[in-house]
């Protein structure tokens, strides 16, 4: 039966990982996996060493008075070059390192991290969204439904601009359940345009020579299912959601289309991107939907998640572990271990 063949996995994989594992994946792991209560000696001893693990301490020391990272130098030129943060790996880096913090244990009231959150927050749009971070300045759902899910990890829930935040997501949901680029992934289907290169499209409306956008006159179009797939990420992270409509309609959209190539050219299109195992574990992958639609309440009752579930258990190694590729990335492979075995978990205990 399958909740044996996952439970052996489970055990014998978490007791492997246990042994060499960091701080902050061995505090997922006893947490999280193991079922040990946050007040747990052991678990309280590895947030205490994730806090003072080295990589962590790097990169908080780098962070810069305005709240942001420094980047590599020809992004530095690239961004420069265009009209500026939220556009550029500026914004993609705090995101990522937003993310990391959280997953090594840095305290809601930690001063970086209040510096962060307030630089990305002093972007939003009046309407709610964040703009960026690429060059057309038009706002990624998917982007903007990570950030949401971080500010609620670090304490921002109740937030008047954390709310609006939400508020802006769930207008922009489609009737199919999903999320979309605006414009590009829609508009961009007219006639006089979907024989266009995406660039010269952009520059269209950078220029205002498109007509004027209305949500409501593309529903037929598809939605995306990489951006519904990251905008599902940051409302799984959020309790208030799980039992929602809106968010059972987002789940609904991927569960309906695991392993299947994505309508649109300019995201993920290729199926591949289901079976890639990608860090950080936020990325559009099979892992990272399987993460969220068990957080959303889907489990064994549902017929539609055993083939996504047998692919996840299938991708484990002889020696028990979840690799990004065949060559090592030993803390990335961790990370990735760690999250599959909660999503195994999670889903056995549903039974």
């Amino acid at each position: 039966m399958l909740k044996q063949e996952i439970d052996r996995a489970v055990e014998e994989s978490a007791r492997k990982l246990y042994q060499m594992s960091i701080p902050p994946v061995r505090r997922w792991l006893l947490e999280t996996v193991m079922d040990k209560d946050e007040n747990d000696p052991s678990v309280q001893r590895a947030i205490e060493e994730s806090q003072k693990y080295p990589f962590l301490a790097r990169m908080l020391a780098k962070q810069r008075k305005d709240g942001t990272w420094p980047i590599p130098t020809q992004r530095r030129i690239e961004e420069d070059a265009g009209p500026g943060p939220p556009y550029g790996w500026t914004y993609i880096s705090m995101v990522r390192n937003l993310y990391i913090a959280y997953e090594y244990c840095v305290r809601s009231d930690d001063p970086h991290i209040q510096l962060a959150l307030e630089r990305i927050l002093s972007w939003q749009h009046e309407e709610g969204y964040i703009n960026g971070p690429y060059p057309d300045m038009i706002p990624r759902a998917h982007y903007n439904g990570i950030v949401l899910g971080i500010l609620h990890k670090f304490g921002y829930g109740n937030d008047p601009r954390t709310k609006k935040l939400a508020n802006w997501l769930l207008k922009t949901q489609r009737k199919d359940g999903g999320w979309n680029i605006p414009y590009i992934q829609d508009m961009r289907y007219r006639p006089e345009y979907k024989f266009l290169r995406n660039d010269e499209f952009i520059d269209l409306v950078k220029a205002g020579k498109t007509p004027e956008y209305d949500p409501q006159d593309y529903m037929d179009i598809p939605s995306c299912i990489w951006t519904t797939a990251g905008v599902n990420r940051g409302l799984a992270w959020l309790r208030p959601f799980h039992a929602s409509k809106a968010a059972h309609r987002g789940g609904e959209f991927v569960l309906d289309r695991f392993f299947k190539s994505n309508y649109h050219s300019n995201f993920y299109q290729s199926g591949k991107n289901w079976t890639m195992l990608k860090f950080p574990t936020y990325a559009g992958s099979g892992l990272t939907v399987l993460d969220s639609l068990i957080y959303l309440g889907f489990g064994p009752d549902d017929e539609r998640m055993e083939k996504p579930i047998r692919w996840l258990l299938g991708e484990r190694r002889k020696d028990g572990f979840w690799y990004r590729s065949h060559r090592p990335h030993p803390i990335d492979d961790q990370w990735l271990t760690v999250s599959a075995l909660l999503v195994l978990h999670l889903y056995s205990s549903k039974y």
